[in-house]
């Protein structure tokens, strides 16, 4: 991954180096900013490459960005964007057709090769996401996929799909930093590919581009869904009624279609609830040495200590106390 931010350059020159080396030469857009407010400019990004994606995240001091005609020409990227607005709002303009806002959570798309403007709505400045996919990695080719002006996702049902595989990407990437063997890289490399081509096709859904229900829309869906599920577990954990019926409810599909996701994932949903109780408890056990052991086994949802010891020893081939002694002081 790579990180860089104004701080390495000198307080004079931070925003001339933003917009003439980083916004220019690496983004292909044109960055402005009244010059007496140059002296106070911040901004800082991340850049990491994501099976066939690029996955940026972006602050930085209000300023205004424009994507002309002589950018695209100098930097063309032949690649579509799915944008995830963190901070107060966005507004975009400059296209065919209307100007519009964006605001905190929601998610906007485009190409990159079509004009634009963009600006921060407050003083609160730029924070989002950008997920970039070169149309040539992407199996839906489709002419429709260049002339996607910049657009605000419009399908509420598709968002929730969206912010889980953008929030299971950026886990997985972060996970990435420190694999270790091959065989774990390849899997976290498959997992990356994935879930870029999930957000690739969700995208392409909503403007119309891919049907639901073809095989690319289907196999979209399918890893969204997945995402959402997991990560609705992982909110529900505490719970130790937690079952399929009430995922799938929240999901919004029946529970056959909950258990088919599963089933194509490498743990059914069960063993998918058990291992992330033993991992909550296990980072509960490192970070509070000093809560009971009961306590720990209650907040992660086991209905009772018998139960927890038994699942923990399973798994483990110790007890949770051995766990916990075993963990070096400050870990």
């Amino acid at each position: 991954m790579y990180r860089w931010c104004t701080d390495e350059v000198e307080p004079q020159e931070r925003f001339d180096y933003w917009r003439e080396v980083r916004a220019k030469g690496l983004f292909g857009v044109t960055a402005e900013l009244e010059r007496e407010r140059r002296a106070d400019f911040f901004g800082e990004f991340s850049l990491r490459q994501l099976g066939a994606g690029g996955l940026v995240e972006l602050k930085a001091s209000p300023y205004t960005v424009e994507r002309s005609t002589s950018d695209i020409a100098y930097t063309p990227g032949d690649s579509i964007c799915v944008y995830q607005q963190l901070g107060s709002g966005g507004w975009f303009g400059g296209m065919r057709g209307s100007d519009f806002a964006i605001a905190n959570g929601s998610f906007a798309t485009s190409h990159t090769d079509l004009p634009y403007r963009t600006a921060p709505l407050d003083a609160g400045g730029f924070h989002l996401r950008i997920l970039k996919i070169p149309v040539s990695r992407i199996p839906a080719q489709d002419r429709r996929i260049r002339e996607l002006t910049p657009k605000t996702f419009n399908d509420h049902a598709l968002a929730p799909l969206l912010a889980a595989c953008f929030a299971d990407l950026g886990e997985v990437a972060a996970g990435d930093d420190g694999a270790g063997d091959d065989g774990a890289a390849d899997a976290t490399s498959l997992v990356q590919t994935s879930l870029v081509q999930a957000l690739a096709h969700l995208a392409l859904i909503e403007r119309g581009i891919v049907r639901p229900g073809s095989r690319l829309g289907q196999a979209a869906l399918r890893t969204a869904r997945l995402s959402q599920a997991r990560r609705l577990i992982a909110r529900q954990l505490q719970n130790p009624d937690l079952a399929p019926a009430m995922v799938a409810d929240l999901l919004g599909v029946s529970v056959r279609h909950l258990h088919m996701l599963f089933e194509a994932a490498e743990k059914s949903f069960s063993q998918t609830v058990t291992d992330e109780r033993l991992k909550r408890s296990r980072r509960l056990l490192r970070e509070a040495p000093e809560r009971l052991i009961a306590d720990i086994a209650t907040s992660c949802g086991f209905e009772s200590l018998a139960t927890y010891y038994r699942v923990f020893n399973a798994a483990y081939g110790m007890a949770p106390g051995d766990f916990r002694a075993r963990v070096p002081e400050g870990h």
